[in-house]
């Protein structure tokens, strides 16, 4: 019978792009080399003890577990999600071949499965448990028959009432507390993420006033859009002076010629910051780089990182826009 499986391309979604352009999924634990032979988790968890002697049992046990599904448990046919929380969307496609051990793929990242990706779907479109049911921080586990039916529904255009309350079965062998953080990291950016535009602009200038600048949003544009200008006096006179677009399409990646377009006309002296909730394609991210003037961009997840960051230093307005509330846990 097949099953269903969520693949992490890493935390931060580095690997999500070669996952999709070379039709793969891939884990990491590089220095334990090729597990075709390894046939029970045993074998693999004396593999993992042997190069990675320092490690702790709890983790050394977990990666045990993942590596195991991942070599002998996933099989052809399956269904695979991947995640890439810059652009919130999530890969839905099939397994199509065995294990095998290929570094070319990524070194870090190098026991690999092919896969027929069959398209994206993105996280607004599901429904709220089944994106607390995705927010696992395991790098490999089983998804319920109701949470891969939503995605399948969501993939093929067809909205579901259903609520997919089943959790990974992992679940109890992650951090309890680092899962916690994960998954509510998860939901504040789908709280971000349905900001109206003109509350997006205003939350980063308060992110930006949080820091130590004084902000100036101008009139909404044509496209509705505000940019934002940051200095320490809040005219432009005194360095630095960082002009700001926010772009609030979060299922649109920003490109290149947006980039271009963002960078003309700039003062040599200004910094650029470019922030889109619907991420960045490589293209844009290149043109960043060479960009003539210092030009940073910033994706949801990296927004929402700095929010939380500074959330203490926000002003009451800014706060309003995301209300938090603080728990504490035994550390």
């Amino acid at each position: 019978m097949a099953r269903s499986w969520m693949v992490r391309a890493e935390r931060n979604g580095r690997l999500f792009d070669a996952f999709k352009e070379k039709s793969v999924v891939a884990v990491g634990w590089p220095a334990v080399g090729d597990l075709s032979a390894a046939k029970t988790r045993k074998a693999i968890a004396d593999a993992l003890a042997r190069v990675y002697p320092g490690a702790k049992a709890q983790s050394q046990a977990m990666a045990a577990g993942q590596l195991h599904r991942f070599v002998n448990e996933l099989s052809p046919g399956d269904a695979v999600v991947t995640y890439d929380p810059s652009r919130r969307v999530y890969l839905v496609g099939e397994i199509s071949g065995p294990y095998q051990y290929d570094p070319a793929v990524d070194p870090e990242d190098p026991h690999v499965r092919t896969v027929n990706w069959q398209g994206e779907v993105a996280r607004d479109l599901l429904s709220a448990d089944c994106r607390n049911s995705l927010g696992s921080i395991s790098t490999l586990f089983r998804l319920s028959a109701e949470v891969m039916g939503e995605l399948t529904a969501a993939l093929s255009g067809i909205a579901t009432p259903q609520q997919a309350r089943s959790i990974p079965e992992e679940a109890a062998e992650e951090d309890p507390f680092e899962s916690m953080a994960a998954q509510a990291h998860e939901v504040i950016k789908d709280r971000v993420s349905g900001l109206t535009w003109e509350q997006m602009q205003d939350l980063v200038a308060g992110v930006l006033r949080s820091l130590g600048y004084k902000t100036r949003v101008s009139a909404a544009g044509a496209d509705r859009g505000k940019d934002i200008e940051a200095s320490p006096d809040g005219f432009g006179f005194e360095a630095p002076r960082i002009i700001v677009e926010v772009k609030h399409r979060p299922n649109t990646s920003m490109s290149a010629p947006e980039i271009r377009s963002f960078l003309a006309g700039r003062h040599p002296d200004d910094k650029g910051l470019y922030v889109s909730t619907g991420g960045f394609t490589r293209e844009a991210r290149y043109e960043a780089e060479r960009a003539r003037i210092p030009t940073a961009l910033m994706d949801l997840d990296e927004l929402v990182t700095v929010l939380l960051d500074q959330y203490d230093k926000l002003d009451i307005e800014t706060r309003q826009l995301v209300p938090l509330k603080r728990i504490f846990i035994p550390a």
